[in-house]
């Protein structure tokens, strides 16, 4: 095949596509109102992260000179940053659109979010009340003028802008932080059965004769400004530092990283937005870009419910898993069979449980994990934490690297650190993302294993909206191999082989074409060649070129994508037998996993990898087969369920219209709906 550059769809056109899916939920008039709200606010949340990091790394490229036209896929650096900017003003045009349809139909539901001009007489005290009790105290003024050099500015803090005209015809400038400890929407009383709201920005925006009553004013006007900063860590080569010294350096330094995006509201004041600009050394190269009256959508995730449940998801009950109790000793239950836990569908108390078990159980010798992000109060780092003092060898190796969560696990690994647990702090060169724990256990003379692999971090939290796999096992074959990861994680420079399990960095890539090649064979010979796989991201050209040739082949191959892809299935004479949608609803889609083969002789894979080159070629991954019957048959049925989707999937082609998908079927198929109903009846069979 000759390479085009149609072969590839570029990495960061395609994850703004997925933001775009994120967007169509807010529009959506089948999700319930306050949650069209809060996937507004993920959808902004979103955008800061990729301007944080991926803009900001396209930025680089293009400040090097490079082009970058061989890293990013055929498109040079400054025409993609335009192409992002063009089309994040058009996301961000339709957001505003979507946010006021919204509001239009909270007024039907007797919810009124309103501005500092709506305020009714019967909320003047109550306001002006909360903004001296609770405001006043933690706000932040900034005055500007020529001679005053402006504070740094906090990365994706929001501000307001304000300008005064002065009496004797001179202009006053100043700027309000809108401090992350301020509640963004203040809940008002309710007024003739009516709910209202108003941002803390239009509080403020009411209460500015009180801020700045030391002025001679004759008008003052306040636009919502923010700013957004290289978010990558930058390591100093200081050899006497600890590798935690650096990462804590490196994330305090990320706050005066070099300005990547200035998002102004559009009606703010030509005079007042070239000041700004010139006081923050914004220049054209920047992504500047015009939005609306409020920034910092991103709260909106945490949009007040009201008591308003008619509004929201249904929350669900978290399944128990058959034959696998929390009241029973979960070592004696796995000794005998493999248990798959599913979350949300299931809770994820059962790996809580194993891991208390494992702190209090004497006849337990060692623990192994990797961690990677951490729930904020985390009972997993209690329940380690509790191991080590009851006298368990506790081995953690955490990621000190997780984006955005640095800070908080240099906190965790400092706290068990000091409670004697041995903290292993990744590999040069490699973030450690697998998902996994040993357990060693006296059993008679012998020394028995078990433990568990996952799609997804040991997060309490996450775990309640993320969907993920996570296997208990007390294969000692699996075991084994999953006991020589951590080996490796102590010593580096030690390549082990593995005779089940698949790992990154060494062996991913190999592994997978053999498989691949597997389907490729049956299918040269007139068999069925098939391929299902289930994953977040897809961007490596290695592996989309493989999957490519597959299909001319004829192979088969059904892919479900969340997020990132790169690949351009039904294609002629490229990738014709290639399907690929991406389902975006109500949990996220985190699960990965791996089909080869058809149902008779297929090999069912679990993994914590992507196929994205970091997660190939710069990562500790796992990739885990399945070998209990029961779960090879559950996790084909999962992916004929999710294929099925006919409500909230979205086709993945050429175009990238996120057009939904239209199947054949009458029946409307919600496959996160259809997958919690499927263990229901799993519990009655």
């Amino acid at each position: 095949m000759t390479k085009t550059e149609n072969s590839y769809i570029n990495r960061e056109l395609s994850w703004l596509q997925f933001n775009a899916r994120v967007l169509q939920e807010a529009a959506d008039k089948n999700v319930p109102l306050i949650e069209r709200l809060r996937f507004i606010g993920i959808f902004s949340n979103n955008l800061d992260e990729f301007f944080k990091v991926r803009y900001a790394t396209i930025k680089r490229i293009d400040q090097a000179g490079k082009g970058g036209k061989s890293q990013l896929g055929g498109i040079k650096a400054s025409d993609l940053l335009q192409k992002i900017t063009e089309t994040v003003i058009e996301h961000q045009s339709t957001s505003l659109e979507i946010l006021d349809s919204i509001h239009s139909e909270l007024k039907k539901e007797n919810i009124y979010i309103i501005n500092e001009t709506e305020i009714e007489e019967f909320h003047h005290d109550y306001i002006k009340d909360y903004f001296f009790q609770k405001v006043s105290p933690a706000l932040v003024t900034i005055i500007l003028n020529d001679q005053i050099e402006l504070p740094l500015l906090k990365d994706t803090a929001a501000y307001l802008a304000v300008k005064m005209e002065l009496t004797n015809d001179a202009q006053q400038y100043a700027l309000l932080e809108i401090s992350k400890s301020m509640d963004r929407f203040v809940v008002l009383p309710e007024y003739n059965g009516k709910s209202y709201i108003i941002l803390v920005d239009d509080l403020l925006r009411y209460c500015l004769k009180d801020i700045f009553n030391i002025f001679d004013y004759k008008s003052i006007t306040a636009n919502m400004i923010k700013i957004t900063r290289d978010g990558e860590l930058d390591f100093d080569s200081d050899l006497s530092k600890s590798f935690m010294a650096k990462i804590s350096d490196s994330v305090r330094d990320r706050q005066i990283g070099e300005p990547v995006r200035f998002v102004y509201d559009k009606t703010i004041e030509e005079d007042t937005l070239e000041f700004l600009m010139d006081k923050m050394g914004i220049d054209s190269k920047d992504s500047v870009i015009p939005g609306g009256r409020y920034h910092n959508r991103r709260d909106y995730m945490g949009f007040p419910s009201l008591g308003r449940n008619d509004l929201l998801y249904s929350e669900i009950e978290p399944l128990p898993i058959k034959g696998l109790s929390l009241t029973q000793s979960i070592f004696s239950t796995i000794s005998k069979k493999d248990y798959m836990v599913h979350a949300p569908y299931n809770t994820f108390s059962y790996v809580v449980k194993f891991l208390r078990e494992a702190a209090l159980d004497p006849k337990v010798q060692s623990i192994k994990i990797t961690i990677y992000r951490l729930a904020q109060i985390s009972h997993v780092a209690s329940s380690l934490i509790n191991a080590a003092k009851n006298g368990k060898r506790v081995t953690v190796s955490i990621e000190l690297r997780a984006r955005f969560d640095e800070e908080a696990n240099i906190k965790y690994a400092e706290q068990m650190q000091s409670e004697g647990v041995t903290m292993l702090f990744g590999v040069t060169g490699l973030k450690v993302h697998s998902k996994m724990c040993v357990i060693e256990r006296e059993e008679g003379s012998k020394i028995k294993r078990y433990g568990f692999v996952s799609t997804g971090n040991f997060n309490e939290n996450t775990a309640k909206f993320y969907t993920d796999f996570t296997l208990l096992t007390s294969d000692q074959k699996l075991l084994k191999d999953l006991n020589k990861v951590f080996n490796f994680l102590e010593v580096n420079y030690k390549i082990y082989r593995y005779k089940h399990i698949i790992t990154s960095p060494h062996y991913t890539k190999t592994k997978l074409f053999g498989l691949i090649d597997k389907e490729i064979e049956k299918a040269k010979s007139g068999k069925a060649g098939y391929i299902r796989l289930k994953m977040n991201s897809i961007s490596s050209y290695n592996m989309i070129d493989k999957l490519y040739e597959a299909s001319r082949n004829g192979v088969k191959i059904q892919m479900i994508v969340r997020g990132i892809c790169c690949l351009v299935p039904g294609i002629e004479g490229m990738s014709e037998n290639i399907e690929v949608i991406s389902i975006v609803d109500k949990f996220l889609e985190h699960t990965r996993l791996y089909i080869f083969g058809n149902n008779t002789d297929s090999k069912i894979y679990i993994s914590s990898a992507d196929w994205m080159t970091r997660n190939i070629e710069t990562r500790v991954e796992v990739t885990c087969p399945i070998y209990d019957e029961d779960i090879k048959a559950e996790l084909l049925d999962m992916f004929d369920i999710y294929w099925s989707d006919n409500v909230k999937a979205r086709v993945i082609n050429q175009s990238q219209d996120n057009s939904y998908r239209i199947t054949n079927t009458q029946k409307k198929i919600r496959s996160q709906f259809e997958v919690y109903d499927y263990y229901k009846n799993k519990l009655n069979d």
